[in-house]
This record gives structure tokens, sequence and C-alpha cells, in this order.
């Protein structure tokens, strides 16, 4: 009882417009295990085909969590000095769990290689493909990114079956980036060999 008293008043000290989904990012990356912010930073890098984020928002982000009471940090000792590990409150565990019950949003995708497409007519069709393809050793590099977190999901077995069906969905928007690219390069190819820019 006590500490449903603690959590209420935790929660009525926070106003509730101030999380984000960068909030909830980290607030899910540290977890019930807890992480550092250089640990958030490596993860999502390696993530960024889910999630991009700046890596100065990262390490402010928990920071900022922590003083409106979603987070508690603690010291303990890193390879040449001591790191900060950041700890999920009451107050977060929940804030998660009432955005968790909220419909997800239809996911935003930026894609310059869309917009490159469509400026086609004015750039040429040659040109046009020669710029998509420098796209393929990214999309590589996001393969062998998945390919890492596929591994490191096994060393999480509270979470493996939930990793795999992120990494299930990054291995296949990159394969469907690749047919894209496939298709996008025979079409502006044929445009090329009509005699169009």
């Amino acid at each position: 009882m006590e500490s449903l008293s603690r959590l209420n008043s935790e929660l009525e000290a926070v106003p509730r417009g101030t999380l984000t989904t960068v909030s909830y990012c980290v607030l899910g990356l540290v977890g019930e295990q807890g992480e550092g912010a250089h640990d958030l930073v490596r993860i999502l890098r390696r993530g960024a085909v889910y999630y991009a984020i700046a890596p100065s928002q990262i390490y402010a982000e928990p920071k900022r969590l922590e003083k409106l009471g979603y987070l508690t940090s603690r010291s303990e000792p890193g390879k040449t000095k001591p790191r900060t590990v950041y700890s999920l409150t009451g107050a977060g565990r929940e804030a998660l769990r009432e955005w968790m019950s909220e419909p997800a949003n239809f996911p935003r995708v930026q894609n310059e290689a869309a917009v490159r497409i469509m400026c086609a007519d004015i750039a040429g069709p040659q040109r046009t493909v020669e710029s998509l393809r420098g796209m393929r050793p990214a999309i590589q590099r996001v393969l062998e990114d998945v390919a890492v977190m596929e591994q490191n999901a096994e060393r999480l077995p509270h979470r493996q079956a939930n990793l795999q069906l992120n990494n299930w969905l990054g291995r296949r928007w990159c394969e469907l980036l690749l047919e894209w690219l496939d298709e996008a390069e025979r079409v502006l190819g044929e445009q090329s060999s009509d005699g169009r820019r």
C-alpha cells in the first residue's frame, strides 16, 4: 500500500505532456535491468533501422527523465572511470505502461531516395540510378547490424521473442528496399534507353 501511495505521488509530481517518443524509447531500453548512457547510444546506433536518434539526445534524455522522476541513477565501476547506470522508477514504469496502452501511430518514413526518384525527370534517369546505388552498401551494413541484434537477442531471454519480431521487421525492411532499388533501376533504366535525360 505504501509503494502504491509513493507511486501516485511520483506520478502527480510529473506533468503528463513532458514525454516524447525518445523518452519512451529510453525508458524501454533502460527496462527492468537498467542501462548506462553509453550502452543506450550503442544500442540505438545499431537499431537505427527502427528509430534514429542523435547521440546527443540519447545522452541528455536519461538525465532529463531522472529530473522528472522517471529514472534513478547510480554509479558503477566502468572500464576506465565510473559509469552512471539508470533504472526505472515506479513512475517511469507506469508512464511506459500507460503509453503502451495507447494506439501506435503509423510509422513515419523519411526516404530521401523516394524524393530522388520523384525528381528523376529533372536530373535524368541515369544520374538518379547512380545516386540510388549508393544505398546498397548502407543497406548491407544495416543487415549486418540486424544479424548482430539477432545474436544479442539470445542473451536477453526476457525480451528475446519481442526482439525477434523487431529483427524480422528490420531484415524484411532491408530486403524490401533492395527489391525496390532493383525495380527503380529497371524502370529508370528503361526511361534512359528511351532517350529521356
